[in-house]
């Protein structure tokens, strides 16, 4: 007689599971217990270090800014400073963009918050 495999449902979830195995080493690419605990856990992570990600981009385009803005002889502080006083809203990363691929634009928003 022949078999038929009637459980598509659970072997086309244990195919989804291992697809994220794609990588590991040893066990934790062939058992489906560690598999998953190893997903998991890598979820954790990826969720956690999202915050940290932004933080560390937001850092860097400080950094980028205050170079730009000391080339011109001014602090970071004054120059965020200044261009809140001028009501002249344009985000961090936007002015880095500047500092970095236009710099006679960034020039000019700094001339512009030294007069003011």
């Amino acid at each position: 007689m022949i078999h038929v495999n009637k459980n598509i449902n659970a072997s086309k979830r244990i195919k989804k599971i291992r697809k994220y195995s794609k990588g590991y080493v040893g066990v934790s690419k062939g058992n489906l217990r560690t598999i998953m605990q190893r997903k998991d856990k890598a979820l954790q992570y990826s969720t956690a270090h999202l915050k940290r990600k932004k933080n560390q981009f937001r850092n860097l385009w400080i950094q980028r800014i205050n170079a730009g803005v000391r080339e011109h002889g001014m602090t970071y502080s004054q120059f965020i400073n200044k261009l809140s006083t001028l009501n002249i809203k344009i985000n961090r990363k936007m002015l880095a963009e500047l500092a970095i691929y236009e710099p006679l634009s960034f020039k000019s928003l700094v001339d512009q918050t030294k007069q003011a």
